[in-house]
């Protein structure tokens, strides 16, 4: 009996600290909070997350969207396949800004203009949605990430009645030239990106679909107002810790227009040997046809096999053609099957298709693969030459 009556007690004292949790004074102050871009590519795109802060109760708490476990089951097969849950997070504020300060990302705040009502049911909200149950949601980088997830709690808060008017400066963009804003174009990330998403995110985004960039999340809440009343969304503004100069060590030589320059001049040497000669390097093809063969299927894998929305119907695969495996037998030979050779020239077509897609704005593709291109280009027309001969 004592024992139950103990567990009763411990459990009323739980509840009783959790509904105080919950509650806010009027004293409470919701905002939110934008972090800057950092060096690595994850970080390139900046952070945002809710800021709760009430000097009454002595709480001061951020909530974010931006977590994941790399101790879940099967992770990497997972963050490939579009499937890998993301969590909300909860820090104290002091600890939050210490490692972002730390790094020297900047931290910019907008205090939201809610009612005592709204500040509760947005708190409420974030307290139920970091409850173990309720804490993962399956991550979308253009449509569901922890810049969208902040403007959508926000309307949940104010039951959709925020008005997110256009800033002065807005300019409707790509979402891929919303992404090389904050990005080299002339960098392996930037390259990546080009490589594995495909034309979807050439077509321009609406302007609430701009809100998928932290920085973005802050010009649109500085510029948003409320239906009901017609007052601003945000009612004061302030920098809490402002980036300090940096120096950014990027040498053009370790880029990927250098680097496959080098290999683009490396072809195009052995291919004009081979004609001074009138010969084959018959291992040269086998790499190329190996390489743009599994950066095919890899693309291939990315459109079909995953639940990413960026990587469909993308035109890579024009020069990174997946049936190149299959025809490493034929380079083996002496004399390829004739049909080898129309299949060269589908190659080439292929790859001026894939010019013609860039010129009128169907695709962007990576600037930093243009020597190798034209080297490639150079090369499948001697091999038609070579074998027609």
């Amino acid at each position: 009996m004592k024992k139950a009556l103990l567990l009763l007690g411990l459990l009323l004292c739980i509840k009783t600290s959790f509904g105080q949790q919950v509650e806010l004074s009027n004293q409470a102050v919701v905002s939110v909070l934008t972090i800057g871009p950092g060096e690595s590519l994850n970080d390139a795109f900046g952070h945002s997350a809710f800021r709760i802060k009430d000097k009454t109760t002595g709480l001061d708490v951020v909530f974010g969207y931006g977590e994941y476990d790399f101790d879940t089951p099967n992770f990497y097969l997972k963050f490939a396949q579009g499937k890998l849950q993301y969590l909300i997070s909860k820090d104290d504020f002091q600890r939050f800004y210490s490692a972002y300060s730390y790094y020297n990302r900047t931290i910019k705040e907008q205090v939201l203009n809610l009612s005592q009502p709204q500040k509760q049911r947005l708190y409420s909200f974030l307290v139920d949605n970091y409850k173990p149950e309720n804490r993962a949601y399956l991550y979308e980088f253009f449509f569901d990430n922890c810049a969208t997830k902040i403007k959508d709690v926000a309307n949940i808060a104010l039951n959709n009645n925020i008005s997110f008017n256009v800033p002065k400066d807005f300019k409707p963009e790509t979402f891929r030239t919303l992404i090389h804003n904050n990005l080299n174009k002339n960098s392996w990330g930037s390259l990546g990106i080009d490589v594995a998403l495909g034309s979807v995110i050439d077509r321009k985004a609406t302007p609430e679909q701009h809100m998928f960039l932290p920085e973005n999340i802050y010009k649109f809440f500085e510029n948003a107002t409320i239906k009901t009343n017609n007052e601003p969304l945000v009612k004061e503004s302030k920098i809490l810790f402002q980036q300090k100069n940096r120096v950014t060590s990027t040498s053009f030589f370790t880029s990927p227009l250098f680097v496959f320059g080098v290999i683009g001049l490396l072809i195009l040497y052995i291919t004009y040997n081979d004609r001074k000669n009138k010969k084959r390097s018959t291992w040269l093809d086998v790499v190329l046809f190996s390489i743009t063969g599994v950066v095919g299927v890899f693309i291939l894998l990315l459109w079909l096999a995953t639940d990413h929305t960026g990587t469909h119907q993308n035109y890579n695969l024009l020069w990174a053609f997946a049936l190149n495996l299959l025809m490493i037998p034929q380079l083996l030979k002496k004399k390829p099957s004739n049909w080898f050779i129309k299949y060269l020239k589908l190659l080439v077509i292929l790859l001026c298709l894939m010019t013609l897609h860039w010129l009128i704005g169907v695709q962007v593709f990576a600037i930093g693969l243009i020597p190798f291109l034209i080297a490639l280009f150079i090369r499948y027309v001697y091999l038609i030459k070579y074998f027609n001969d």
